[in-house]
């Protein structure tokens, strides 16, 4: 079980207690300001065009920060923080699931299973672009380490939070310069998420490729459920944060019988299941919960807002906390080849937008492409993000296609069993046969995508 919390006890190893209590506190007070903030006119027009606030407050961090140019920022408290980006992201992912209905899957299996195809095309088709591009030039001209080839999937598919938990299995494999860059990359695609996709959507309402917005429909995400009275209010946000809390103690229950069972497995299997992370659990402890309150209707006790602005908060948290610990030196030694990479990365998410979802989706093809690019490019919580953004009034059925879909990828990429996987397969077996691997796996995903929409075309015929 020590090693389940191995994350938060670092916090005292590293730190005294006044440190702690200084760094926690700051981190508060920031997280009181963003709230806040977010309610002001400025920051809800930047947010309207994908510029999250935290984005802002991040730049500032990383000016202040230890590495930045003014170095305002104590280390210590640098050094504290960056043990928060895991439980920040498995605070986020209790929450996904909680704050909305479990949706009906009948009758949209279809859709979830080619939102499901395309999700996996682009996260096996990133370390497919990543292992081309360091096997033909980065390796053999540059010569960085082969296990760059996995960054492109750690930062775009799991952003900062999965940068932070495959930074020590980088380590661990002699390649430690790959925390700083997953988290330069996880930057780089949140970046790209917000502004190049709000640049879509824009393009989408443009080219007419947005589904009409039916001024009937109400917003599920709006339906707040907050009590009038002050009190009942404290006391609704302190059962969504128990709630919340009880998801993520479901995902370390689940981890830890993972652990016990990988008592009798192999090795290798050993390594997967102790490198894998907590947050994927969690996002099942959140369904469980909501599955057992809508079953007994008791669904009052949850805030769709609460749980969305928890999930808000700590996503934003995130951001910050990684954005102010990027080293600066590192980065200006490897910025050509996280430039290449992340160039690759964007073109093969464009590609997945723009065509291959034209080829998967039969229906609401943008709506449901621009959430699968938010996701891959700038992790599921940017995913929403332009989804908000290219279908406000949730008019169309991919909030539910796009759930049930993170339900069951996210436990295999974006921080899950494959991401775990990846960097153990390149240091085993070389950086070419986890390509060709992959490889081999997108072109499948891909045909079996033609062929479930060919016969679903020929249904409805």
């Amino acid at each position: 079980m020590s090693e389940l919390l191995s994350g938060f006890e670092s916090l005292y190893k590293i730190n005294a207690i006044p440190t702690l209590v200084l760094s926690l506190g700051l981190l508060g007070i920031i997280g009181i300001l963003l709230t806040l903030g977010r309610r002001l006119d400025s920051a809800m027009k930047l947010e309207r065009f994908g510029i999250p606030i935290a984005l802002l407050v991040g730049a500032i961090g990383f000016l202040i920060g230890p590495y930045g140019p003014f170095s305002l920022l104590p280390e210590r408290v640098l050094n504290t923080w960056m043990q928060l980006p895991t439980p920040l992201l498995t605070l986020v992912f209790a929450t996904l699931m909680l704050g909305r209905p479990i949706p009906r899957v009948s009758g949209l299996w279809k859709p979830v299973a080619s939102q499901a195809l395309l999700g996996l095309l682009l996260g096996f088709g990133q370390y497919v672009i990543g292992g081309i591009i360091v096997l033909s030039f980065l390796l053999p001209y540059l010569g960085v380490d082969p296990l760059m080839g996995c960054i492109i999937e750690v930062g775009f598919e799991g952003g900062h939070g999965a940068a932070a938990i495959m930074g020590e299995s980088f380590t661990q494999l002699g390649f430690p310069e790959g925390l700083d860059l997953g988290f330069a990359m996880a930057t780089v695609g949140l970046l790209a998420s917000t502004l190049l996709g709000s640049c879509l959507v824009f393009a989408g309402r443009s080219f007419g490729w947005l589904v009409p917005v039916d001024e009937e429909v109400i917003n599920v995400l709006d339906e707040s459920n907050v009590a009038s009275k002050p009190f009942e209010q404290i006391k609704l946000l302190l059962c969504n944060f128990a709630l919340a809390g009880l998801a993520v103690l479901i995902g370390i229950l689940l981890l830890y019988c993972l652990r016990l069972s990988s008592l009798y497995m192999g090795d290798i299997s050993q390594q997967v299941i102790r490198a894998f992370p907590v947050f994927p659990l969690a996002l099942l402890g959140s369904f469980f919960i909501r599955f057992v309150l809508e079953r007994i209707e008791k669904t009052k006790y949850i805030s769709s807002l609460f749980q969305r602005e928890i999930g808000i908060l700590s996503t934003d948290l995130l951001i910050i906390t990684a954005m102010a610990g990027l080293n600066l030196p590192l980065l200006t030694n490897y910025w050509f080849p996280i430039s290449v990479l992340a160039l690759g990365g964007l073109t093969w998410n464009l590609a997945g937008m723009l065509i291959f979802s034209r080829l998967f989706f039969r229906d609401e093809w943008f709506e449901r492409a621009i959430a699968e690019f938010g996701n891959s490019t700038g992790v599921a919580a940017s995913g929403l993000l332009l989804l908000r953004l290219a279908d406000p009034r949730n008019s169309t059925n991919t909030l539910p296609v796009f759930s049930i879909k993170q339900l069951f990828l996210q436990p295999l990429l974006s921080g899950g069993l494959i991401t775990v996987i990846a960097p153990l397969f390149i240091s085993s077996f070389g950086l070419k046969g986890w390509t060709e691997f992959c490889g081999i796996i997108s072109v499948s995903i891909f045909l079996i995508a033609i062929y479930l929409q060919s016969t679903y075309t020929k249904a409805s015929v």
